[in-house]
């Protein structure tokens, strides 16, 4: 078990993810962690990754560093994102077991799992069918990388466990134009259009498919409670177990940024996966729960999208 003093090595502290679990390890008093921006530590080059893990011999490691993004960035830079992916995951939990590191927590993804998967998606459902082929590279990348925990276990015994979560919004999330994921999209277009006092947002697709959404601090609390009470060798889906249609959450979204025009749907656009809604009784059944409800997650990534709004050209 981590203790205050324990030496923890977030990978990935400046992202969505990685910068809602420093911010969980403070406000719970672990004050041993250890971070490193990508300019200081390429993940992706194995003799630094060694040389890092060699210098400050961390006991425990959240990996949630990754290359991220939506299905046009996913479409777009498919060579990357697997390539990315599997170099940061592979130098990582084998530096991890070299040196001999008390337990590592890998943070995978809900596109590892098929397509067409029946719903809500359990964990052994996972390789049973093809996935959805826009982002099937990042998604090979996130099964490569819970299988490296799984066989170094199998293995070496390490104690290397892996969360999957659903779509991800929150602090710190990508506004980008082209990049971003579909929450954090909506945000930026429907306040755009509101300072723009545009008539209409155009959206892609059709609105049907629905989909799971989970606050990023929810995700970081789950992160902790598994690095401090769950050892198995199963993955564990990390989720809120309800979904949402597209076109609700673009009303939602709409009601909160308080935009008052229409929303044409661009159906010649893909929609992606009709459903993805996790199975998360296993996680549940230990004990942990989201406790941010939708409707005060998107306020909450509504004011920090206002905070940072210049700074991203939004």
């Amino acid at each position: 078990m981590m203790l205050p003093d324990s030496k923890v090595y977030v990978a990935g502290h400046n992202g969505m993810v990685g910068s809602a679990i420093v911010r969980l390890l403070k406000g719970s008093g672990f004050s041993n962690i250890i971070t490193r921006t990508s300019s200081e530590l390429d993940l992706r080059n194995q003799a630094a990754v060694i040389a890092f893990f060699e210098e400050e011999k961390p006991e425990f490691v959240f990996l949630a560093a990754a290359k991220v993004g939506g299905i046009l960035a996913n479409d777009t830079y498919r060579a990357e994102f697997i390539y990315d992916n599997l170099m940061i995951e592979a130098n990582v939990i084998h530096a991890a077991y070299q040196h001999q590191v008390k337990k590592l927590l890998f943070l995978g993804s809900s596109c590892i799992y098929p397509k067409m998967a029946d719903q809500p998606i359990k964990e052994e459902y996972l390789l049973t069918g093809a996935l959805e082929p826009t982002n099937e590279p990042y998604a090979i990348a996130k099964i490569a990388g819970l299988k490296l925990c799984e066989n170094y276990r199998k293995q070496y015994g390490c104690n290397f466990i892996s969360a999957m979560p659903t779509n991800l919004y929150g602090v710190g999330d990508n506004y980008h134009p082209q990049n971003s994921h579909v929450l954090p999209a909506l945000i930026r277009k429907f306040h755009f259009a509101k300072e723009n006092g545009n008539s209409e947002v155009e959206l892609w697709g059709t609105g049907t498919p629905k989909r799971e959404f989970l606050y990023v601090d929810d995700l970081a609390s789950a992160c902790l409670f598994m690095m401090q009470n769950y050892d198995g060798t199963e993955f564990l889906n990390v989720g809120v177990g309800e979904d949402i249609s597209i076109s609700e959450l673009a009303e939602t979204i709409k009601e909160i940024v308080g935009f008052e025009g229409a929303i044409k749907w661009n159906t010649e656009m893909p929609d992606g996966t009709p459903r993805k809604l996790l199975d998360v009784s296993k996680l549940a059944a230990m004990g942990w729960k989201p406790t941010i409800g939708l409707n005060e997650g998107i306020q909450l990534a509504y004011a920090d999208y206002l905070k940072r709004k210049d700074q991203l050209n939004g």
